[in-house]
């Protein structure tokens, strides 16, 4: 029997991959990390111009972008629309979307430890990060508050 898993009850705790039962998959006890975001490959910047699009990426509510690999990405956090909450399963599975149907929980973040080289939160951290790559901005001062 699946255990039920609410994210706002106390969890039974979340077993290694290597000890989910035969037949079973990660997504069974998860809290459907992969449903709660979309991410999308941005081009790598490498101008000013790109940079501060990146800034403005950043102004918006639940955007992160990040590195993996060579390639940049821009993530936004929402939850899909048939992310069942009771379950955390797919609500509309036979007919999810093919990326859904594409992506396999085989390599899923089911453990938790994805790390990245970059990985930016705030506008200042792009600021900060362009400046080291390009140089400082001629003629630019910051205003004081």
């Amino acid at each position: 029997m699946r255990p039920e898993y609410r994210l706002n009850e106390v969890r039974m705790k979340k077993p290694k991959r290597e000890d989910i039962p035969l037949g079973e998959v990660p997504c069974t006890y998860c809290p459907g990390k992969c449903c709660r975001y979309f991410a999308l490959p941005i081009d790598t910047p490498e101008s000013r111009r790109e940079y501060d699009f990146m800034r403005w990426f950043l102004l918006h509510d639940k955007a992160t972008v990040f590195v993996d690999g060579e390639t940049w990405y821009l993530l936004v956090y929402s939850k899909c629309n048939h992310l069942d909450d009771a379950t955390n399963l797919c609500g509309i599975y036979e007919k999810r979307p093919k990326i859904c149907r594409d992506y396999s929980s085989t390599k899923c973040e089911y453990e938790d430890h994805y790390v990245y080289d970059r990985y930016f939160e705030l506008p200042e951290q792009v600021e900060e990060y362009a400046d080291a790559v390009l140089g400082p901005r001629r003629g630019f001062r910051t205003r004081k508050v």
